[in-house]
């Protein structure tokens, strides 16, 4: 069991209103009392309640961490970075609250006495009510993963489409013109913005872009190995083919295992997210590193700044991403 105020009190033998002010940082209390209850605190392991805190300071002591949804299109792994990001910078100053935009029936819970703060990681513009929700009520907003446009929004972004480009140029540069895409769910931002890479890349360098290489996913293995099957029945076949996350990348290069085709001899492939099996499978996927778990803890340090009432400006803040070159790219030149 943890130790109370009150334990601290009787062993600093003062009151118990004097270890919470020294707690809180309460000025009025001498600073070598303040340090000497601190150090005591600290010696029998103290942890303070923040729900009876909240009580006091009318404070909620919570952050709120939505995601446009927890089912199909949020992978294990992105899940699991975002929150390693943003449970890595608020540690135990706050309670975390994770839930699923797609779940919430009243929008009247989010209000400034349920969180002193809310991270979303939005991937669709369908988020927009809850994010108006959230603006209107006037708690602290951080958006991730997709730009939202308003007065006093502050966006943290992985460069998805500078990250697109870079992949789609390697391909180029290895002699590939026949270049197929794998996209992923329709209305993600992500989706749009890797598009948009591979565009430009492909207009730069004066290459056609045809329709009949494009192939849609929704992030999951199954997809990108069903997409991959069509792309091998094309009278003439890629020599290239850009999935628009890692998942689509392996079911795509299990369809052409199948197919009796070798990567990256035959056929070459490219992926993004960087996720563990990226690494792991043979050949080892060349893949856009994106570094989700950066991007959270960037976010949260914003979302603390603004609860903290510290400069914290408003704009777009983009993290950059990072091609992996690894083995399942083959150079045709």
């Amino acid at each position: 069991m943890s130790a109370t105020i009150k334990d601290i009190a009787l062993a600093a033998g003062v009151s118990h209103i004097t270890v919470s002010r020294a707690l809180n940082g309460n000025k009025s209390v001498r600073p070598e009392t303040r340090e000497r209850i601190a150090r005591i605190a600290k010696e029998m392991n103290y942890a303070p309640n923040l729900n009876a805190k909240s009580l006091v300071l009318d404070k909620s002591h919570s952050i709120g961490l939505f995601f446009s949804t927890l089912k199909q299109g949020t992978t294990t792994e992105f899940f699991y970075q975002a929150v390693t990001g943003v449970i890595g910078i608020i540690k135990e100053k706050y309670n975390v609250v994770i839930k699923g935009i797609d779940e919430i029936q009243d929008y009247s819970v989010i209000n400034r006495r349920n969180f002193d703060a809310i991270l979303v990681v939005s991937q669709r513009e369908g988020d927009d009510d809850f994010i108006s929700h959230v603006l209107l009520n006037d708690i602290p907003l951080v958006v991730m993963n997709r730009e939202t446009r308003g007065p006093g929004v502050v966006n943290v972004l992985v460069n998805d489409c500078l990250g697109a480009y870079e992949a789609t140029r390697y391909f180029l540069q290895n002699g590939h013109e026949k270049i197929a895409i794998i996209e992923g769910k329709e209305d993600f931002q992500s989706n749009m913005a890797r598009k948009q890479g591979f565009v430009k890349a492909m207009k730069e360098a004066n290459k056609p872009i045809l329709s009949n290489y494009i192939r849609w996913g929704d992030y999951g293995f199954e997809s990108g190995y069903y997409a991959m099957k069509e792309l091998l029945r094309e009278a003439e076949r890629p020599t290239a083919v850009f999935c628009f996350n890692d998942s689509m990348a392996l079911g795509a290069m299990r369809a052409a295992f199948e197919s009796g085709l070798s990567v990256p001899a035959d056929i070459s492939v490219i992926g993004f997210d960087d996720t563990v099996y990226a690494r792991y499978v043979t050949p080892a996927l060349t893949t856009v590193h994106r570094p989700i778990e950066k991007m959270s803890r960037e976010g949260a340090r914003r979302a603390i700044d603004i609860i903290e009432r510290k400069d914290c400006e408003s704009g777009v803040f983009y993290i950059n991403t990072e091609l992996k070159i690894r083995d399942s790219v083959m150079c045709i030149i």
